[in-house]
Protein backbone atom coordinates (compact mmCIF):
# COMPACT_ATOMS: atom_id res chain seq x y z
CA UNK A 1 0.00 0.00 0.00
CA UNK A 2 1.45 3.23 -1.06
CA UNK A 3 2.42 5.85 1.58
CA UNK A 4 -0.72 8.15 2.57
CA UNK A 5 0.14 12.08 2.21
CA UNK A 6 0.46 13.84 5.35
CA UNK A 7 -2.76 14.43 7.48
CA UNK A 8 -4.35 17.67 6.44
CA UNK A 9 -7.82 19.54 6.14
CA UNK A 10 -8.08 19.81 2.32
CA UNK A 11 -11.23 21.38 0.54
CA UNK A 12 -12.58 21.55 4.11
CA UNK A 13 -15.18 24.37 3.55
CA UNK A 14 -18.25 23.99 1.44
CA UNK A 15 -18.13 25.59 -1.93
CA UNK A 16 -19.73 28.70 -2.36
CA UNK A 17 -23.75 28.15 -2.55
CA UNK A 18 -25.46 30.93 -2.99
CA UNK A 19 -25.53 33.85 -5.75
CA UNK A 20 -24.36 37.51 -4.64
CA UNK A 21 -26.64 39.02 -1.49
CA UNK A 22 -29.09 41.09 -2.32
CA UNK A 23 -32.60 42.70 -0.87
CA UNK A 24 -33.24 42.06 2.67
CA UNK A 25 -30.63 39.51 3.39
CA UNK A 26 -27.89 41.74 1.88
CA UNK A 27 -29.27 44.32 4.41
CA UNK A 28 -29.14 41.81 7.52
CA UNK A 29 -25.71 41.11 6.39
CA UNK A 30 -24.14 44.22 6.25
CA UNK A 31 -25.94 45.67 9.25
CA UNK A 32 -23.87 42.91 11.03
CA UNK A 33 -20.81 44.31 9.72
CA UNK A 34 -21.58 47.66 10.26
CA UNK A 35 -21.87 47.21 13.80
CA UNK A 36 -18.91 45.51 13.98
CA UNK A 37 -17.69 48.56 12.20
CA UNK A 38 -18.62 51.11 14.60
CA UNK A 39 -16.92 49.09 17.41
CA UNK A 40 -13.32 50.40 15.69
CA UNK A 41 -10.83 53.12 17.33
CA UNK A 42 -8.65 54.46 15.22
CA UNK A 43 -5.15 53.47 14.82
CA UNK A 44 -3.32 56.80 16.72
CA UNK A 45 -0.06 55.07 15.32
CA UNK A 46 -1.21 55.14 11.84
CA UNK A 47 -1.16 58.27 10.15
CA UNK A 48 -3.58 57.30 7.28
CA UNK A 49 -6.33 56.74 10.01
CA UNK A 50 -5.05 60.38 11.73
CA UNK A 51 -9.15 61.91 10.24
CA UNK A 52 -10.87 58.49 11.59
CA UNK A 53 -12.40 55.93 9.90
CA UNK A 54 -14.87 58.36 8.12
CA UNK A 55 -18.55 56.59 6.86
CA UNK A 56 -18.33 53.06 4.63
CA UNK A 57 -19.41 53.53 1.37
CA UNK A 58 -21.27 50.83 -0.57
CA UNK A 59 -20.62 47.36 0.57
CA UNK A 60 -18.99 45.05 -1.54
CA UNK A 61 -19.81 41.13 -1.04
CA UNK A 62 -17.65 37.90 -1.62
CA UNK A 63 -18.31 34.32 -2.60
CA UNK A 64 -20.00 32.54 0.48
CA UNK A 65 -18.11 29.62 2.08
CA UNK A 66 -19.48 27.31 4.95
CA UNK A 67 -17.80 25.59 7.62
CA UNK A 68 -17.83 23.93 11.16
CA UNK A 69 -21.66 24.97 11.07
CA UNK A 70 -21.35 28.82 9.90
CA UNK A 71 -21.35 30.63 6.42
CA UNK A 72 -18.91 33.48 5.80
CA UNK A 73 -19.71 36.06 3.69
CA UNK A 74 -16.85 38.35 3.62
CA UNK A 75 -17.17 42.46 3.10
CA UNK A 76 -15.11 45.18 1.87
CA UNK A 77 -15.73 48.90 1.75
CA UNK A 78 -13.73 52.17 1.32
CA UNK A 79 -14.67 54.87 3.50
CA UNK A 80 -15.06 58.46 3.47
CA UNK A 81 -11.44 59.22 4.66
CA UNK A 82 -9.54 56.81 2.23
CA UNK A 83 -9.54 53.89 4.34
CA UNK A 84 -10.52 50.62 3.27
CA UNK A 85 -13.00 48.30 5.81
CA UNK A 86 -12.69 44.61 5.22
CA UNK A 87 -14.20 41.68 7.04
CA UNK A 88 -16.91 39.24 7.20
CA UNK A 89 -20.47 38.44 8.88
CA UNK A 90 -20.89 34.52 9.91
CA UNK A 91 -24.22 32.77 10.57
CA UNK A 92 -25.65 29.49 10.61
CA UNK A 93 -27.30 28.99 7.88
CA UNK A 94 -30.71 27.72 7.14
CA UNK A 95 -31.46 23.90 7.50
CA UNK A 96 -33.35 23.48 4.24
CA UNK A 97 -36.81 22.28 6.46
CA UNK A 98 -37.93 25.91 6.76
CA UNK A 99 -35.30 27.44 9.13
CA UNK A 100 -34.07 30.95 8.70
CA UNK A 101 -30.47 31.85 8.39
CA UNK A 102 -29.88 32.86 12.63
CA UNK A 103 -27.25 34.40 14.76
CA UNK A 104 -25.49 37.06 12.61
CA UNK A 105 -22.20 38.14 13.62
CA UNK A 106 -19.69 40.58 12.17
CA UNK A 107 -16.25 41.28 12.03
CA UNK A 108 -14.50 44.64 10.99
CA UNK A 109 -10.80 45.56 10.03
CA UNK A 110 -9.37 49.15 8.70
CA UNK A 111 -6.26 49.50 6.72
CA UNK A 112 -4.21 51.99 4.62
CA UNK A 113 -2.80 49.63 2.16
CA UNK A 114 -4.67 50.00 -1.00
CA UNK A 115 -4.35 48.38 -4.39
CA UNK A 116 -4.20 51.27 -6.62
CA UNK A 117 -1.13 52.59 -4.30
CA UNK A 118 0.62 49.25 -4.83
CA UNK A 119 1.30 48.88 -8.57
CA UNK A 120 3.27 45.48 -8.19
CA UNK A 121 -0.04 43.58 -6.50
CA UNK A 122 -1.10 41.04 -9.03
CA UNK A 123 -4.32 40.03 -6.50
CA UNK A 124 -5.82 41.94 -3.95
CA UNK A 125 -6.07 39.76 -0.56
CA UNK A 126 -7.28 39.94 2.71
CA UNK A 127 -7.27 36.96 4.91
CA UNK A 128 -8.41 36.29 8.68
CA UNK A 129 -7.88 33.20 10.73
CA UNK A 130 -11.83 31.81 12.56
CA UNK A 131 -10.46 28.52 13.66
CA UNK A 132 -7.99 25.83 14.37
CA UNK A 133 -7.62 22.49 13.08
CA UNK A 134 -5.15 20.06 15.49
CA UNK A 135 -2.97 17.89 13.28
CA UNK A 136 -0.73 15.26 14.36
CA UNK A 137 1.71 16.98 16.26
CA UNK A 138 0.69 20.86 15.56
CA UNK A 139 -2.41 23.13 15.03
CA UNK A 140 -3.51 24.48 11.82
CA UNK A 141 -4.89 28.25 12.14
CA UNK A 142 -7.97 27.76 9.74
CA UNK A 143 -7.62 31.02 7.75
CA UNK A 144 -10.29 32.87 5.99
CA UNK A 145 -9.05 34.80 2.85
CA UNK A 146 -10.81 37.02 0.00
CA UNK A 147 -9.79 39.15 -2.38
CA UNK A 148 -9.95 40.05 -6.12
CA UNK A 149 -7.33 39.07 -8.69
CA UNK A 150 -6.25 42.46 -10.44
CA UNK A 151 -5.18 41.07 -13.60
CA UNK A 152 -7.47 40.07 -16.49
CA UNK A 153 -8.40 36.02 -17.37
CA UNK A 154 -8.53 34.66 -13.63
CA UNK A 155 -11.31 32.20 -13.79
CA UNK A 156 -10.19 30.21 -10.86
CA UNK A 157 -8.42 30.84 -7.17
CA UNK A 158 -6.66 28.53 -5.23
CA UNK A 159 -4.72 28.03 -1.80
CA UNK A 160 -1.88 26.15 -1.44
CA UNK A 161 0.21 24.58 1.53
CA UNK A 162 3.47 23.97 0.84
CA UNK A 163 2.47 22.78 -2.54
CA UNK A 164 -1.00 21.05 -1.78
CA UNK A 165 -3.20 22.24 -2.96
CA UNK A 166 -6.28 22.92 0.32
CA UNK A 167 -8.80 24.84 -1.37
CA UNK A 168 -9.88 26.21 -4.50
CA UNK A 169 -13.33 28.60 -5.59
CA UNK A 170 -14.50 30.20 -9.05
CA UNK A 171 -14.06 33.90 -9.34
CA UNK A 172 -17.08 35.23 -9.41
CA UNK A 173 -17.73 39.27 -10.30
CA UNK A 174 -13.65 39.59 -10.33
CA UNK A 175 -13.88 37.92 -6.64
CA UNK A 176 -13.25 34.47 -4.82
CA UNK A 177 -13.01 33.51 -0.98
CA UNK A 178 -11.18 30.49 0.21
CA UNK A 179 -11.11 28.90 3.62
CA UNK A 180 -7.91 26.55 4.34
CA UNK A 181 -5.12 25.91 7.06
CA UNK A 182 -2.11 27.83 7.62
CA UNK A 183 0.63 28.01 9.82
CA UNK A 184 0.94 24.31 9.68
CA UNK A 185 4.31 22.73 10.60
CA UNK A 186 6.06 25.63 9.27
CA UNK A 187 3.99 25.85 5.96
CA UNK A 188 2.25 28.59 5.38
CA UNK A 189 -0.29 29.57 2.88
CA UNK A 190 -0.05 31.42 -0.72
CA UNK A 191 -2.75 32.30 -3.67
CA UNK A 192 -2.46 31.78 -6.75
CA UNK A 193 -5.15 32.41 -9.86
CA UNK A 194 -5.62 30.33 -12.80
CA UNK A 195 -6.96 31.22 -16.41
CA UNK A 196 -9.85 28.94 -18.13
CA UNK A 197 -7.18 26.52 -19.29
CA UNK A 198 -5.44 25.78 -15.46
CA UNK A 199 -2.31 28.08 -16.22
CA UNK A 200 -1.30 30.60 -12.70
CA UNK A 201 -1.23 33.63 -14.07
CA UNK A 202 -0.17 35.11 -10.24
CA UNK A 203 0.42 34.31 -6.90
CA UNK A 204 0.72 36.09 -3.51
CA UNK A 205 1.91 35.06 -0.18
CA UNK A 206 -0.45 35.73 2.65
CA UNK A 207 3.50 36.68 4.38
CA UNK A 208 4.26 39.11 1.85
CA UNK A 209 4.96 42.34 3.76
CA UNK A 210 6.92 39.75 6.20
CA UNK A 211 9.14 38.63 3.68
CA UNK A 212 9.95 41.99 2.41
CA UNK A 213 10.88 43.16 5.93
CA UNK A 214 13.25 40.16 6.12
CA UNK A 215 15.07 41.04 3.14
CA UNK A 216 15.38 44.74 3.93
CA UNK A 217 16.70 43.52 6.91
CA UNK A 218 19.15 41.19 6.05
CA UNK A 219 19.98 43.95 3.26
Amino acid sequence: MPDLERFLPRFAAEPPQDPAPYGRFAERLGTAFLEALDTLEPDPDEPSEEQGIGDPGELVFYPDRTWHGRTFIPVTTRTSTGLEAYGFTRFIPADGQGSEPAQFEGDAQVTGELAEENPDWQIDLCETVVGSWRGNGDTAAMTLVWGRPLIARAVTAIAELDGTVVDRCDVREDRFTLLAPDDYFGDTLEVAVLDAKGNELARESLYADDEDEDEDGAA
